[in-house]
């Protein structure tokens, strides 16, 4: 096959899924989604560093990296018109729509009746500092973000004020997340299709388990509801691949936090054995197959 993967256009992930790729027999073209060009006229045409994608026999989604929101939906878009030019997409435009906006995951994971924590998402301060009176300690998200960053704890009432005045200043959409009690660590579940490939706890000394954050990786081997969980997770959003993060309460109750629908894995294959870049690349495989 001839496989697109669409992205920065290198580091660590692309190499790892060109690797896979070719120790199956396929051709691999690492793409700048940058580079995309769009041509509308006789005959469709979408091509990105010379390679005509309309062409190939799947795309892999590795980034959607940040630009303008023009920029970015135009991404998106392009994808989606990949798939109605009958090409398998890895993950679907959908499901990154779904899981690049915290709230659209968290309404999904609600409506399949999967347990996560109290959530109060809105556009004005007045509401969101009732939200905050009412959860008492939240941890505020952006909408759009990964890796932990630019994320607060708030417990303090005059805080909350400031955090939430610097946020209006940027017209942003206020996410508050209750604060669940842990033992500071939380789970990256792998998921490829209807499996979990892989897992991890992300240790801290903190409440960020976020490997970006300087979280610690350790081998995790998933209890069988918490496989079930994860999966569950992932067809809630309807992704092919994803990585889902659950968070064990002492009390044994299992929260899931999020759904990632371009995960990273690099601190995941430093305590697996899983070649997880060539489960990736089998699920492909099992894509363009489909009738």
């Amino acid at each position: 096959m001839d496989v697109a993967i669409l992205g920065a256009g290198q580091g660590w992930h692309f190499a790892e899924l060109e690797r896979a790729l070719r120790a199956r027999g396929h051709q691999a073209h690492a793409l700048r989604v940058s580079a995309l060009v769009a041509r509308i006229g006789d005959a469709p045409r979408l091509d990105a560093g010379g390679v005509a994608l309309q062409d190939v026999d799947a795309v892999v989604t590795r980034t959607i990296p940040k630009g303008s929101l023009e920029q970015v939906i135009f991404r998106v878009d392009a994808l989606h018109w990949l798939e109605r030019l009958g090409i398998p997409v890895m993950n679907p435009a959908a499901t990154i729509e779904r899981t690049v906006d915290k709230f659209y995951t968290s309404a999904l994971l609600e409506a399949a009746k999967l347990p996560t924590p109290r959530t109060v998402v809105a556009e004005r301060t007045a509401d969101a500092m009732t939200a905050f009176r009412a959860l008492r300690d939240v941890i505020v998200k952006p909408l759009f973000g990964s890796g932990g960053n630019g994320m607060v704890r708030v417990s303090d009432e005059e805080i909350a004020h400031r955090v939430f005045r610097a946020l209006d200043l940027e017209r942003a959409v206020y996410y508050l997340q209750e604060v669940v009690p842990h033992e500071g660590r939380d789970v990256r579940a792998f998921v490829v299709g209807d499996r979990v490939v892989a897992a991890a706890w992300r240790c801290a000394e903190g409440w960020r388990t976020n490997v970006a954050q300087g979280a610690r990786v350790e081998r995790a081997s998933l209890l069988p509801e918490w496989h079930d969980l994860s999966v569950r997770a992932a067809r809630a959003v309807a992704a092919e691949y994803a990585g889902v993060d659950l968070l064990p309460l002492p009390d044994g109750r299992v929260f899931v936090l999020e759904v990632n629908g371009i995960p990273g894995w690099q601190g995941l294959q430093s305590v697996t054995d899983v070649d997880v870049a060539a489960a990736i690349a089998e699920h492909v495989e099992a894509l363009a197959r489909r009738p």
